[in-house]
C-alpha cells in the first residue's frame, strides 16, 4: 500500500472510533510507531484537525466531516458474507438491526457494486448449521439489550431458566462479555445472587430489563480467565459413553457444553461420542450420573472415574464411623 492510500485509510480509521491508539494503527498497517507519528503529522499539515490525548491516542476534532465512505466490490462482498453468517447465528433483535444496516450500506454503493452483490447474493448460502436448541416460548430477542447494558455499564435483571433444575430464578447481573461458543451466545457476568462470575445462555433468558444501576467493570478483571477455563484445549480426545435412556433425555442440552459430537440410540441405552480437552473435568461431570453412565473409552477416563468414586466413598466413610463393617465391605465392592 502506498503512502497516499495509507493516509486515507488512517483517516477512515480515526473516524471509526472515539480514540484510536497509535499501536492500533501500527498493527493494522504493519508499520513502526515512528511512521505512524509521521503520517499523523502529514494529515495535520493537510488541514485535518487531528487531536491527541497524551498516553491514550488520536481523535478527530468535533465537527469535522469526512466525505461519504466508498466500498470496493471486494469489501461489499465481504460484508455480504458476514451478514449471511450473522443471520444464522444471532437472535431476532440483531437480525432486524442487521437488515436495516445493510439497506443503508447498499444505498451508499455505486451501481457497479450493487450489480456485483445482486449477481452473487443468491449463490452464497450458510448450510448445515444445527438448529438452535431454544426452549419453546423463549422470546430470543435480548442481544441488543445486553449490548446496550455492556456499553452503559448497567446492571440487568432477568429470569433465568436452569435446565438441570427445570425452574426459573430471578437474577441481577453485571454484564461483562457476550461470547459465542457451543452453538449459542453466552452472557458472562457477575451474578449478585450467587456473588460470583456466571455464564448465562442468552436463549434461556426471560423478561430482561436494563436497570438504572451503574457498576464498575474494572473490579471483575478476572472474567477473562474465567472465560478461558470454559474453552476446550487444542488437543482433543475422543470419549464414548453409554447413557441409560432415563438420563439421556435430561442431558440433551448440557452435553453440548462437554464437547458432544454424535449419538446412537439402542433399545437399552444411548451411546454418545464427545471430543474432550480436559479428561478430569469431564470425569467430574460424568460421575454425577452414577450408574446411569458407563465409560466405553478411553481407559484413562475409566480410571479417573473409578478414582473419583473411591475418593467419594472414602470421604463419606470417614465421616460415618457408625456404619457396620458389613456395610463398609459392600460399599467398597
Amino acid at each position: 500500500m502506498n503512502r497516499i492510500d495509507r493516509l486515507s485509510a488512517i483517516l477512515i480509521q480515526l473516524q471509526s472510533k472515539k480514540i484510536v491508539k497509535a499501536q492500533e494503527i501500527a498493527d493494522r498497517f504493519e508499520i513502526s510507531l515512528r511512521t505512524v507519528y509521521r503520517d499523523i503529522r502529514a494529515l495535520e499539515e493537510a488541514g485535518v484537525p487531528v487531536g491527541a490525548e497524551a498516553g491514550v491516542g488520536y481523535f478527530l476534532m468535533e465537527g469535522y466531516n469526512l466525505p461519504p465512505v466508498k466500498f470496493s466490490k471486494e469489501e461489499a462482498g465481504a460484508i455480504l458474507m458476514a451478514s449471511k453468517l450473522a443471520e444464522k447465528q444471532t437472535d431476532h433483535s440483531i437480525r432486524k438491526h442487521l437488515y436495516d444496516a445493510l439497506l443503508k450500506i447498499r444505498a451508499a454503493l455505486k451501481v457497479e457494486e450493487k450489480e456485483y452483490l445482486e449477481s452473487i447474493e443468491n449463490n452464497i448460502e450458510v448450510l448445515h448449521l444445527p438448529e438452535p436448541l431454544t426452549k419453546t416460548g423463549f422470546p430470543d430477542n435480548f442481544l441488543s439489550d445486553i449490548q446496550a447494558a455492556l456499553s452503559q455499564k448497567r446492571v440487568i435483571n432477568f429470569d433465568y431458566y436452569a435446565n438441570y433444575r427445570d425452574e426459573f430464578t430471578n437474577r441481577d447481573v453485571e454484564p461483562l462479555s457476550l461470547s459465542y461458543y457451543s452453538r449459542h451466545w453466552h452472557l458472562i457476568g457477575y451474578c449478585q445472587l450467587r456473588e460470583d462470575l456466571r455464564d448465562f445462555r442468552s436463549d434461556r433468558i426471560m423478561k430482561l430489563r436494563v436497570t438504572d444501576t451503574v457498576f464498575d467493570p474494572s473490579v471483575h478483571k478476572e472474567y477473562k480467565g474465567y472465560l478461558n477455563t470454559m474453552m476446550p484445549g487444542s488437543e482433543l480426545e475422543e470419549v464414548v459413553i453409554q447413557f441409560s435412556l432415563e438420563i439421556a433425555r435430561f442431558i440433551e442440552e448440557q452435553r453440548y457444553f462437554m464437547g458432544y459430537v454424535e449419538s446412537t440410540e439402542t433399545p437399552s441405552f444411548v451411546e454418545m461420542k464427545f471430543m474432550v480437552g480436559d479428561i478430569t473435568s469431564f470425569a467430574h461431570w460424568l460421575i454425577s450420573f452414577s450408574d446411569h453412565a458407563i465409560v466405553v473409552s478411553p481407559k484413562s477416563l475409566q480410571e479417573k472415574v473409578i478414582c473419583l468414586a473411591e475418593k467419594t466413598i472414602s470421604a463419606y466413610l470417614s465421616k460415618q464411623p457408625e456404619i457396620p463393617q458389613g456395610e463398609i465391605t459392600r460399599y467398597q465392592k
